[in-house]
């Protein structure tokens, strides 16, 4: 007859086991290097890694192994791989690390992408992620209350006025430096160029904008979200104008940001985890659109910022290379040739000619 103490003793040894059960299937799985950066643009990976199986309902979720390191990735209830996370400070980082084979998949700005594809990086997009979520920020407490108030600033000032950014090749910089040049004025990276109209100012990463406009480095700052929302929430600054709004009227808006990436090497030994990775980003980007206060609560809360300003999100996710997207993408490639930003394979290539250069679209069939 068993008495207690032996049977918890069989208890524990069951549960021991299932947990080297489970340590030597995680084991066997492969495990791929998956780049993000902390902006709420980048929510439906955020909220799948902190939801879990909440989304098992979606045929494709990610399970813990270590929290906010490293997950399984579940398809159809099936691990079939490990997911070991990485955290860049940019777009442009992002596209570096694949260049350098220590990122297999990841998501990053299409700016970024577009860049480190024409640099030879071999990479392809494979998902859009988002549009929107990108803006104009001043201190709380500036004269300037609109674009045309920053244009007539910019025409009455002796000495270029400073606007901070956090990677050469963001999608923010990038549409805020086409609608300068749109507008006529002289735009520099260079200090020394004290006859242009605007000095952008590389500030790194996004955790240097609000402190850079603070501490009045800059005179503004342009970002994606969160941090247009913080600076509101947190009394710091305000919003001149979302960066949709600026003129020509709607040629910026519902402009694409970020964008899913996988490397042409991951991508042709592993299609199936590749296929799965966007289905994740795809499916619970939908979820996010259902529930956009619960989405940027949970992604203020992965980066450490306020609820309130994951709150006020204003991102749309996206599913697939809609036309919308494809003429987004066709500006952001004739801005970044017409500035000389191509020396590669992009350069002086239309939007047709560059398209199976940047993208692969045959894993956007999530039911599949």
């Amino acid at each position: 007859m068993f008495v207690p103490s032996t049977l918890r003793r069989l208890a524990l040894t069951g549960i021991a086991v299932l947990g080297l059960c489970s340590m030597s299937v995680a084991a066997e799985l492969p495990a791929f290097k998956t780049g993000f950066i902390f902006t709420t643009h980048h929510s439906p990976f955020q909220v799948a890694a902190s939801r879990g199986e909440a989304f098992r309902d979606l045929g494709v979720y990610l399970k813990p192994l270590v929290e906010r390191e490293s997950y399984e990735l579940i398809k159809d209830g099936k691990p079939i791989a490990i997911l070991d996370l990485v955290v860049a400070k940019s777009g442009s980082e992002t596209a570096t690390l694949f260049a350098q084979k220590h990122l297999d998949m990841g998501i990053a700005s299409i700016t970024a992408i577009m860049a480190g594809i024409d640099k030879g990086t071999p990479m392809k997009i494979v998902c859009p992620l988002q549009t929107e979520g990108m803006a104009l920020v001043v201190p709380k407490d500036s004269s300037l209350t609109s674009w045309e108030s920053l244009l007539q600033r910019v025409k009455d000032s002796k000495e270029p006025v400073k606007i901070g950014f956090h990677s050469p090749t963001s999608a923010p910089k990038i549409v805020l430096e086409g609608a300068l040049v749109k507008a006529g004025l002289k735009v520099t990276l260079d200090p020394s160029d004290s006859k242009a109209d605007v000095l952008l100012v590389d500030l790194k990463e996004t955790s240097n904008l609000l402190a850079s406009l603070t501490a009045g480095q800059v005179e503004a700052v342009v970002g994606p979200s969160p941090f247009p929302e913080v600076a509101q929430t947190r009394g710091i600054g305000k919003v001149l104008v979302n960066l949709g709004e600026l003129p020509p009227a709607g040629q910026w808006a519902n402009f694409p940001c970020c964008v899913g990436v996988a490397s042409e090497e991951m991508i042709a030994k592993h299609p199936e985890v590749v296929r799965a990775f966007v289905a994740l980003i795809s499916r619970v980007g939908a979820w996010c659109n259902a529930h956009p206060q619960q989405a940027g609560e949970i992604a203020a809360q992965w980066i450490g910022l306020p609820p309130e300003a994951g709150r006020k999100s204003s991102l749309v996710f996206l599913g697939s290379f809609n036309d919308s997207w494809l003429r987004g993408a066709d500006t952001y490639l004739r801005i970044l040739d017409s500035m000389n930003k191509f020396s590669g394979i992009l350069r002086h290539k239309t939007m047709e000619q560059a398209r199976p250069l940047l993208i692969n679209d045959s894993f956007l069939d999530t039911g599949k």
